[in-house]
């Protein structure tokens, strides 16, 4: 029996070998019509079972195992072809498990020994096929689901994806160990096959779906952004088309900038010192310590000072003399009172003839209103005359100032 299976093997192999070249123009086309070949090649592939043609007048197709087997070897990014069907794989674990312990009891060795094989035979290619669906999981959103060529067919993948991952991971969960291991027993050889190595295969495939699951929704997402994005441009693309004499207006210009346009952040946030918040006690009580105190008491109110010891040693000469700017400010300013009238200051620097340029005058009238006493300076008002500056907006460009009593 096992010579002419060997001898059955061989041919199959042998006939794959000479006809690769037909085999693998199949396996790229998709089918195989005919005229394309030789037709006793083509017989011959149809007898051993390596193509089979589903109508009588459907073109020629490879097997569904040959065409996996090439996949599998060649890494094709075209196989999407997942097995997620978990619960007859559990069924037959179970079966040839019960088949097993049905033999070791009879004391019937060969066919326990069979059994076994078998058992180990498909714990392995149900395992294997589980890595098998993840690495082609893998190798899809690596590739960014790479065979289609529009958004809307990778979102189409990336939920089918999603359904055999949900699929494996509900298969996964048909799972139950402490069945397993009552099915097992306390026969070494079933412990180690459906407790041991398969709990742990299957431990490390519900991690790898885990992981998988996560990235396909990530993948979805930014999909769903790059088609949303693509129908705004073509939505925009469409309007021009309509409206040919459409023009952009200039959004900068305005003061409420649409939210579409305006994607910078504020240069300086707004912001004010909360006085309710307690972490910030520590300090507003050093700022508040700061602050200088500012006496307003009256001569009568203010207490005598005690009586100072005069000595009457001779002491250096010396006097501090007063900016002449400054004087020539406090005379603008007495000016002002006398005539009672408004008074331009760059007319009064030109009437008086003084030597400072504009600005630096400007500068010093208008630093000695702001340095008066307040008791003096609410007897005065100062009104700067200028323009706002043309390209910065907030910006008041100073030309003149003008002073009266209030």
């Amino acid at each position: 029996m096992s010579t002419n299976l060997h001898q059955a093997g061989v041919k199959l192999l042998k006939q794959l070998g000479r006809h690769s070249d037909v085999i693998m123009d199949v396996y790229l086309a998709g089918s195989l019509t005919d005229g394309q070949h030789d037709p006793t090649v083509i017989d011959k592939l149809q007898k051993a079972g390596i193509l089979w043609r589903p109508e009588p007048q459907e073109p020629l197709r490879l097997k569904r195992t040959l065409r996996a087997l090439l996949e599998e070897g060649l890494s094709d990014e075209r196989n999407r072809q997942i097995d997620a069907n978990v619960g007859s794989a559990l069924a037959t674990i179970k079966t040839l498990a019960e088949h097993y312990k049905e033999a070791r009891h009879h004391l019937d060795f060969s066919a326990a020994e069979a059994y076994l094989n078998d058992l180990n035979e498909h714990v392995f290619s149900f395992t294997e096929g589980l890595r098998y669906a993840i690495r082609v999981l893998w190798s899809r959103i690596n590739n960014e689901f790479g065979y289609v060529g529009s958004i809307s067919a990778k979102i189409r993948e990336n939920e089918l994806a999603q359904s055999q991952v949900t699929e494996l991971l509900n298969g996964l969960a048909m799972f139950h160990f402490d069945e397993l291991a009552n099915i097992a027993g306390d026969i070494r050889e079933l412990r180690r096959l459906l407790v041991t190595s398969l709990q742990d295969q299957m431990s490390y495939c519900a991690q790898e779906l885990s992981v998988v699951q996560g990235r396909l929704l990530e993948l979805l997402g930014r999909f769903r952004q790059i088609q949303g994005r693509t129908r705004l441009l073509k939505g925009w693309l469409l309007h021009t088309d309509l409206h040919p004499d459409y023009q952009v207006e200039n959004h900068v210009a305005h003061q409420q900038i649409s939210s579409l346009f305006n994607r910078a952040d504020a240069i300086l946030a707004p912001a004010h010192v909360d006085v309710h918040n307690s972490l910030h006690e520590t300090e507003l009580l050093e700022l508040v310590a700061k602050i200088k105190s500012i006496s307003h008491l009256t001569a009568a109110d203010k207490p005598l000072a005690e009586p100072q010891l005069l000595s009457l040693s001779a002491n250096d000469d010396f006097a501090i003399e007063d900016d002449p700017l400054k004087l020539a400010v406090e005379q603008y300013f007495m000016a002002v009172i006398e005539s009672g009238s408004r008074q331009s200051a760059l007319e009064y620097l030109e009437q008086q003839q003084l030597p400072w340029p504009s600005e630096n005058w400007l500068y010093q009238v208008i630093c000695g209103y702001d340095g008066l006493v307040e008791e003096y300076r609410q007897f005065f008002e100062l009104e700067p005359i200028g323009e706002d500056h043309p390209v910065y907006s907030g910006n008041f460009i100073i030309r003149d100032v003008e002073l009266w009593l209030a």
